[in-house]
């Protein structure tokens, strides 16, 4: 299987296959590349309704040229912890910036997003993170403000008084919580709609199953998310290799 970054024609065969409405695995198959590649490639070029090769080849060339290697600047350019593998952990985070775009957020949210899930400490402040991807200040804040919205980040103020942006266990409850409410209230207005509608109407009628759909569905995630919620907080189960190690033995 060829490694290195995607050719042109490569990426006009995505194109060509998003075209036809070809799956990205099947695209995947036909240019002999893993079906993660061309999932972030489409992800991070416009999604599949708005691919387009040409402009896809330019800017991966721009951003091949921004990237120049750099002398090591404190802790947050030292190499990943615990022995990591910094390629690995790389190409996880750009993985998971791409799932996080498809479940809706845009890329520089949820490249944010990546970055404080992955951290060890859970937080970042607004330079680090705009060190890290390379991008503005006023880009992160955006971000951040998002993010906020969604409940999906708190802010504190650490012992240097810097504000930090925080991601844990419980925001992550807080924000499926705030999404069943936003169902409750999308049911609330489609009933109010189907009551401006009038009975017997078959737009009241679909208005009026959208009302109890979405009621629905809000109920059943909350009650899930107070059921799970002690997951959150959970020990991690032992390893195989914990498993595995004799009693009262050192692991290190």
């Amino acid at each position: 299987m060829p490694g290195g970054r995607l050719t042109k024609q490569e990426r006009q065969q995505i194109a060509t296959g998003l075209a036809d409405s070809r799956p990205y695995a099947e695209i995947a198959r036909s240019i002999d590349r893993p079906t993660s590649t061309v999932t972030r490639e489409v992800m991070r070029n416009g999604g599949p309704t708005a691919y387009r090769a040409d402009l896809a080849h330019r800017a991966t060339e721009r951003r091949a040229q921004r990237r120049r290697p750099t002398s090591p600047r404190g802790p947050e350019s030292a190499l990943p912890a615990h022995g990591r593998d910094a390629a690995a952990v790389a190409d996880y985070e750009e993985t998971l910036t791409t799932v996080l775009m498809g479940s809706g957020l845009p890329r520089m949210t949820a490249r944010v997003l990546t970055c404080l899930f992955i951290s060890d400490t859970g937080s970042h402040t607004a330079s680090e993170l705009a060190r890290h991807l390379q991008v503005s200040p006023g880009s992160i804040s955006k971000a951040i403000s998002f993010l906020e919205s969604q409940s999906l980040v708190r802010r504190e103020r650490d012992d240097r008084r810097r504000e930090r942006y925080v991601v844990d266990n419980e925001l992550f409850y807080q924000a499926t919580i705030a999404g069943a409410r936003a169902n409750t209230a999308l049911a609330e207005t489609a009933r109010q709609g189907a009551r401006v509608l009038g009975p017997h109407t078959p737009a009241a009628a679909r208005l009026e199953n959208i009302a109890r759909f979405m009621d629905f569905v809000a109920e059943s995630i909350a009650r899930a998310a107070e059921q799970a919620r002690e997951i959150l907080h959970a020990q991690p189960a032992p390893t195989s290799d914990d498993a595995a190690a004799p009693p009262g033995r050192d692991r290190g």
